[in-house]
């Protein structure tokens, strides 16, 4: 794909970051595609989250009641009921919202639940990012996280025993000073690995079908990659599978990559300015929680 620099559309952005755009046709159909670059070596800079779980607002509110942030975009997976986030959220280290661990089977397994571990995305107290497969609740101060995906654990319990958990698989304090949940990792080691079936989060083959996308990645060179996918406009932008995506995220030097919540959510500001159009009619979709970049005061 064929990128191009288009700072000059959101400016005043500080040397160490660089927005970029293109329009090529993948798999030949139209798209339009955005990623910010931003070089965590800046220490002017941070990487932050939002949540007000219970409550949505759209990316836009955020960006104003947020100081206006350099970038805003939405993150989590969420439900509409309670408008509460079902992916992982923490915020200067502490946790705001948890993972769901638990779904219901049905048929002749109804009375059996799956508890899956989930992909996140953390920059910890130095700056450095990392993707990995995340436990989290509220009983402990730190998330337990995994740096290889876990096959969903079957059991009778409708709430997941996070301690069995952590001592079967041996997993590990995640201390991140930022976080955010989604799923399902799309980038391992420098190649395309989906793990979509340990994180379950799209059934059958809707890793191919094609919408509006949310990414975050980071590369080797400690640059972390915010990345949005217009789609739902048929003959304009039709949207990208699961599978695009990671290829996308690869391309541009990603060794870690995680898909976030899409769709209609799909929305990145840059300065306040938007970068794809979202897809639902009514504008940016109301969302519970947000992943921001500031300048730090």
């Amino acid at each position: 794909m064929h990128w191009k620099n288009v700072d000059s559309l959101y400016q005043p952005l500080p040397s160490s970051v660089q927005v970029f755009y293109c329009n090529d046709s993948i798999a030949g159909r139209p798209n339009h595609a955005y990623y910010l670059a931003v070089d965590l070596n800046d220490k002017n800079l941070k990487v932050s989250s939002a949540s007000t779980n219970g409550v949505r607002s759209t990316p836009l509110k955020f960006y104003e009641t947020e100081s206006k942030p350099l970038l805003v975009m939405n993150c989590t997976f969420f439900e509409f009921v309670n408008n509460t986030n079902v992916s992982m959220v923490v915020r200067e280290g502490r946790q705001l919202a948890f993972a769901q661990n638990s779904i219901a089977r049905k048929g002749k397994d109804t009375l059996t639940y799956l508890h899956p571990i989930t992909g996140a995305l953390g920059i910890d107290k130095n700056n450095h990012p990392d993707i990995a497969w995340v436990l989290s609740d509220s009983i402990s101060r730190y998330p337990r996280a995994s740096q290889k995906p876990i096959d969903p654990f079957i059991d009778s319990s409708a709430v997941l025993n996070i301690r069995k958990y952590v001592q079967r698989y041996r997993l590990k304090k995640w201390k991140m000073k930022t976080a955010v949940g989604g799923g399902p990792v799309l980038v391992q080691d420098g190649n395309i690995a989906i793990s979509n079936n340990q994180e379950l989060k799209f059934a059958g083959k809707a890793i191919n079908d094609k919408h509006p996308r949310t990414a975050m990645g980071y590369t080797s060179d400690n640059h972390l990659i915010f990345m949005v996918i217009e789609g739902r406009f048929p003959g304009k932008s039709e949207g990208v599978s699961l599978i695009e995506e990671a290829a996308m995220l690869k391309d541009i030097g990603c060794v870690e990559a995680l898909n976030l919540d899409g769709g209609g959510s799909s929305c990145m500001l840059i300065n306040g300015k938007e970068t794809i159009k979202p897809s639902d009619k009514e504008g940016q979709r109301r969302v519970p929680a947000v992943i921001m970049l500031k300048l730090k005061q």
